[in-house]
């Protein structure tokens, strides 16, 4: 089968190949992948600032039906649907966070898409305990969006303490920061979308969305925006979505004294950052990685609910072999969610 794969350690080494098509073990099921979505952890997998094990398949953020089920596999037949939740391929079971459920810290790990084999393919190859049935209602396109939507939600709902009349600064209008946003305004929270003028597309689609300001900081003052519509306090949070130094800055000058500051965006470098204001004005620093089971489980509520669109995420589709356009969208910020459908 046709597979994007990290042929190589290094910068780039990612091509399209033929690769055998995945093996279904006795506690697996074989899935024919619908769509796959492009995150920001495969652009790090593509110039190898995010730990991978080549040669490995590419892709974790997907849904598809089931066409294998192993001999020990109880209660899923031939046809049903699930999403998939890539991060768990590999964990020890054993350890203490194992077992509270918050295996994104266990050493063992290695997650779908660059430990494993992943789906920007045909077939996948998961467990029984990694699947998502995708509820009456939900579109695979959906289901495929719950992954990075699970991330967002252990975000602002696990992770971040959000007051009614609290007033919030998302910086990096990317799809974290976007579905961060479509979360806190179902919450009535006032919020505030910061990017560059490279984000003008995505700053846009904030907007559209029901932002309540966007600012672009390389061409307006965002210090002075967030005074002047704080009254001179400053914001109550920042999630920082960017994984860029000078959103860092921005969010940390933004916050009052006592805020919180929430970091989702991943850097695969150091920063200089104007540390000092985390003692001065005593903000709770708190970072926010990949979710737990249950976040899942509530992702999958907030979807059968209907009242938070997700799919005006989805801004492009295109084939697997058209994987270098999606790739050069998402890194050139001229896309939200990429979709690529196997051949």
């Amino acid at each position: 089968m046709k597979a994007l794969t990290k042929f190589e350690k290094g910068k780039g080494h990612v091509a399209l190949m033929d690769m055998p098509e995945p093996v279904c073990l006795n506690n697996q099921v074989t899935l024919e992948v619908a769509c796959c979505g492009i995150c920001g952890t495969d652009i790090h997998v593509l110039h190898d600032t995010f730990r991978n094990y080549p040669p490995v398949i590419m892709g974790h953020e997907f849904a598809g039906k089931v066409v294998d089920v192993g001999k020990d596999v109880q209660k899923i037949k031939l046809g049903d649907t699930f999403s998939v939740l890539g991060a768990t391929a590999v964990t020890c079971g054993n350890c203490r966070y194992c077992y509270r459920g918050e295996f994104m810290f266990c050493k063992n790990r290695r997650g779908m898409g660059h430990g494993v084999n992943g789906a920007f393919a045909k077939f996948a190859t998961a467990r029984p305990d990694q699947l998502f049935a995708v509820p009456e209602g939900v579109s695979l396109e959906e289901a495929a969006l719950v992954e990075p939507l699970a991330a967002a939600v252990h975000a602002v709902c696990d992770i971040a303490r959000i007051k009614l009349g609290d007033q919030v600064l998302v910086s990096g209008p990317g799809t974290m920061g976007l579905m961060a946003l479509k979360l806190l305004l179902a919450q009535g929270i006032k919020t505030i979308v910061a990017g560059t003028s490279e984000d003008a597309y995505r700053l846009s689609l904030a907007e559209e969305y029901g932002a309540y300001k966007v600012v672009m900081v390389d061409r307006e003052n965002l210090q002075e925006v967030i005074l002047e519509e704080t009254e001179g306090l400053g914001v109550d949070l920042a999630f920082e979505c960017a994984g860029a130094e000078g959103s860092v800055r921005n969010c940390l000058e933004a916050i009052k004294p006592l805020g919180q500051y929430i970091q989702v965006g991943h850097f695969g470098k150091d920063l200089r950052v104007p540390w000092d204001l985390v003692a001065f004005r005593q903000l709770k620093i708190l970072g926010s990685v990949g979710y737990t089971r249950d976040t899942w489980l509530q992702t999958f509520r907030i979807l059968e609910q209907g009242r938070l669109n997700v799919k005006d995420i989805i801004t492009h589709t295109f084939r697997l072999s058209e994987w270098e356009e999606g790739f050069d969208l998402t890194q050139r910020k001229k896309a939200v969610k990429v979709l690529l459908y196997p051949e």
